[in-house]
């Protein structure tokens, strides 16, 4: 890591960002880490509303799939599920929108910073280790 951070620094590259919310130890560590390299961290969404952020996510036109579901807060059903309005709906009092506890993690292959949407398509379910993992494939013709 401290290789590549260093190569970007000889490109100029002063700031990192992070999409970082709520957990501050990860910021600590983080900001440690670059300071290390004489590097600073930017965290533009930290602290914000999770329920305003997941909003402003589909709304703004990004498509993400949810890969991987901890089983101890969410069910199987929602491994390979789309992030859209029906899937923040449907999430259970105490899971937090934007997977900020664990409770999910995604892939996002579309949106507005992107030059095209990348092709995938979702494959098998598996449970593995407490959590329901879903295999994203390269998206045939």
């Amino acid at each position: 890591m401290r290789e590549a951070l260093l190569s970007q620094k000889e490109d100029c590259v002063r700031q990192v960002a992070f999409g970082d919310i709520f957990l501050q130890d990860l910021r600590e560590y983080r900001e440690r880490n670059l300071a290390l390299v004489g590097m600073t961290a930017v965290f533009p969404i930290w602290r914000r509303d999770t329920w305003e952020l997941a909003r402003e996510f589909c709304e703004l036109g990004f498509r993400a799939v949810a890969v991987c579901i901890d089983s101890k807060k969410l069910g199987r059903e929602f491994a390979g599920r789309e992030l859209d309005e029906l899937f923040f709906r449907d999430l259970p009092e105490g899971v937090d929108p934007c997977g900020e506890n664990g409770e999910f993690h995604t892939f996002v292959y579309e949106g507005p910073i992107f030059s095209q949407a990348i092709g995938v398509e979702r494959g098998e379910v598996v449970e593995r280790d407490g959590f329901h993992f879903c295999d994203l494939k390269e998206k045939t013709a």
